[in-house]
């Protein structure tokens, strides 16, 4: 049974921040790819034709896509560094804020991340868009902490 005046509303997506190696590098505007998906195995029992068995076998990520303003080089020293045989994987959170952005609310851990794909900003000299930069990671594991 629910107490009466408790409210618990869904969180707000739009206040996050991307940590990796403990360094916010700017503000993200975009972090999608949070998704796992388990594998099943079909068994199917001879005599047995009103059901299949399903055993989970194993679980598999997507990659985590980051999308920001470009501000520095460091994104792109990074998978640069990566292209000439030099692995620094890193580790990283993403942590979503309240609506005041002054408590966390929501902590997914991920470990040994590389860049898999970067991708530069779409230029255009008839708009005034703001030159955005995507960066692709492939990671170990997701955890959610809190």
């Amino acid at each position: 049974m629910a107490l009466l005046g408790i409210r618990n509303d869904p969180f707000l997506s739009f206040r996050f921040v991307v940590l990796l190696d403990g360094i916010t590098l700017a503000g993200f505007s975009e972090c999608s790819g949070l998704q796992l998906e388990t594998e099943f195995e079909e068994y199917m029992e001879g005599g047995e034709n009103l059901f299949v068995h399903k055993f989970p076998t194993r679980t598999k990520q997507s990659n985590l896509v980051l999308k920001r303003g470009i501000v520095d080089r460091e994104l792109w020293d990074w998978y640069a560094a990566l292209i000439q045989g030099q692995v620094r994987p890193k580790d990283g959170i993403i942590v979503v804020y309240d609506p005041s952005g002054s408590y966390p609310q929501i902590v997914w851990q991920f470990s040994d991340a590389l860049p898999q794909k970067w991708q530069g900003p779409d230029l255009n000299a008839s708009q005034s868009n703001v030159a955005v930069e995507t960066l692709e990671l492939s990671y170990f594991r997701l955890e959610r902490r809190l």
